[in-house]
């Protein structure tokens, strides 16, 4: 399931770092973590799901749960190759769900 839609306090810390408190099957609320930078990449200023430490080229990095709630998005600015940075943005439910209770990438 999108883990999102089971989860309260969703927030980023020291931008790569994923915390939500997750609902398991029975109910009950767990805090779980995930580092963002083992699974999401940064390719000329997009972010790249299979890829690894976006936060090392990244500014401005926020989340918010967009789309009357059933969007969470992943916002930043990543540089290219060059040295520029462009404003990039993911949903993170394409990847993470909940897993009785547990942040895990799919």
């Amino acid at each position: 399931m999108s883990f999102h839609l089971s989860a309260s306090d969703v927030h980023i810390d020291d931008n790569h770092i994923l915390v939500a408190v997750l609902r398991d099957e029975e109910g009950e609320e767990h805090e779980s973590t995930l580092n963002l930078d083992e699974f999401l990449g940064n390719n000329e200023g997009r972010f790249d799901w299979g890829g690894n430490g976006f936060s090392g080229s990244a500014r401005d990095v926020t989340f918010s749960i967009e789309g009357g709630g059933e969007v969470p998005v992943l916002r930043a600015e990543l540089a290219n190759s060059e040295g520029e940075y462009f404003p990039a943005d993911v949903n993170l439910s394409e990847h993470i769900e909940n897993d009785n209770g547990k942040l895990v990438y799919q």
